[in-house]
């Protein structure tokens, strides 16, 4: 395989990178045994509520991801929390904000497999109705027995992002290789014939995804299955802090692109208008 370097932000002309060899790496960085970094635990209103634990590192680098710069920087960020402690703060989380629902977010949470999967067995313990583990699929559709390992767990639920409808929209938005479009794609299927419950989300903002490439990843869900495909989660970008700062290391104006420039008055330029 050719030579790798450690991706932070998606720059013109990037060089494509292995996502699963971003994957060990960032596990290098953010994986200690059964332990794994985390920034923060708090509670947020999506799913009607729910108490997160803020993870550290992902193995993809999408222009217009909203995550904090733990995903660019893993090695500074974060502290290691052993899974029975980490669920134990996000119990706690859940209690103080009187939710109902967990998850791990800010990150891709199947890196750390120990840990991750140590997560849903602390999770059982609790009185808490439902775990949701929300992943870009990578490493699910590379290794079926990772699913197979999530679906043993009760009142857990995977939200898999999809990012692309076509290879070239896959690489040119996450900076992952081709090849690896696939990927998530399989995750998917293994997810329906495992049995696991799961849903399938994507960022088909029209200002990223054409709407041509939108109809072919519809499509490529309908292959696999029409109920699956039905129940798509569409995404749309937020201007968050740090995806301004990804899409303009990536070439496009942010101002522009979500219409935040001013408008200039008629007068503008003439002290004198009225």
């Amino acid at each position: 395989m050719c030579e790798q370097s450690y991706s932070r932000f998606l720059t013109p002309g990037f060089k494509p990178f292995d996502p699963l060899w971003l994957a060990r790496e960032t596990e290098r960085i953010v994986c200690d045994g059964d332990k794994r970094k985390y920034t923060a635990f708090y509670a947020t209103g999506v799913y009607a509520g729910i108490a997160t634990g803020y993870i550290v590192g992902c193995c993809l680098r999408c222009y217009y991801c909203w995550t904090g710069f733990e995903r660019d920087f893993p090695e500074f960020f974060g502290h290691f929390y052993g899974p029975e402690e980490a669920m134990r703060r996000i119990e706690e989380t859940a209690r103080r904000y009187e939710v109902n629902k967990a998850r791990i977010s800010g990150g891709e949470p199947t890196l750390c497999r120990r840990h991750l999967l140590s997560l849903p067995e602390a999770f059982q313990e609790t009185d808490l109705k439902l775990f949701i583990l929300e992943t870009n699929g990578i490493l699910f559709g590379a290794d079926r027995s990772y699913v197979r390992a999530i679906g043993r767990f009760e009142r857990v639920h995977v939200r898999v992002s999809l990012k692309a409808g076509t290879p070239e929209g896959f690489t040119a938005r996450t900076g992952a290789v081709p090849e690896a479009f696939e990927l998530p794609f399989r995750a998917v299927e293994a997810l329906l014939n495992e049995g696991v419950s799961f849903h399938v989300a994507a960022m088909t903002d029209p200002r990223i995804m054409p709407a041509r490439e939108r109809k072919a990843l519809i499509e490529r869900l309908t292959e696999i299955d029409a109920v699956v495909a039905a129940n798509l989660e569409e995404e749309i970008c937020d201007p968050y802090e740090t995806t301004l700062v990804r899409m303009a290391a990536y070439g496009i104006d942010p101002a522009e692109f979500f219409g935040l420039r001013k408008k200039s008055s008629p007068d503008a330029g003439h002290p004198g208008g009225l």
